[in-house]
């Protein structure tokens, strides 16, 4: 089956119209709905066909796209709100016999060494890390850096870590 011109320009009308690939195959006859198909897709006619259902569905699709958005926004701002917030409190070493359920239990040096301490800042509920130490063990899934990476580390974090 070849396409005349005449059941080119017929496509074209029913495809602006909005008819479905089968219905304009019915109405020019002799071909398949796939046939239509491959030959709009071939005209570059437009991808998206309005129709009723698809109109008043637009408003729920609309919705989900947004609950989606949401949803990424939820994880990642869990932590940049942390990012935000510039004023951590101050440093207060302990001793693992001193911790206890709102201490930060992040460790700063090496257990062999004499020096060694963990952070003792005040943890956030349900977390065993303050909010600076929490920025380091918990990272955005898809984002994991490399601890000796210290180019990535936001400024402002590096003077709140020497400073206290």
């Amino acid at each position: 089956m070849s396409w005349t011109d005449e059941k080119v320009a017929k496509l074209k009308e029913l495809w602006g119209k909005g008819n479905t690939a089968s219905q304009i195959a019915e109405i020019i006859g002799g071909l398949s709905r796939n046939a239509v198909i491959g030959k709009a897709h071939r005209l570059n006619l437009s991808a998206k066909i309005k129709t009723r259902t698809a109109t008043s569905n637009q408003s729920f699709e609309n919705s989900l796209e947004e609950k989606k958005i949401k949803n990424k926004k939820g994880r990642r701002s869990k932590f940049k709100s942390l990012i935000i917030e510039k004023d951590f409190e101050p440093e207060n070493p302990k001793q693992l016999e001193e911790l206890d359920e709102n201490s930060c239990k992040w460790p700063i040096g090496h257990p062999n060494e004499k020096n060694f301490y963990f952070c003792g800042r005040s943890s956030l509920k349900d977390f065993s890390y303050c909010k600076l130490h929490l920025l380091y063990a918990y990272q955005p899934k898809g984002k994991k850096e490399d601890a000796t990476d210290k180019e990535e580390v936001p400024e402002f974090i590096e003077k709140k870590i020497s400073s206290a």
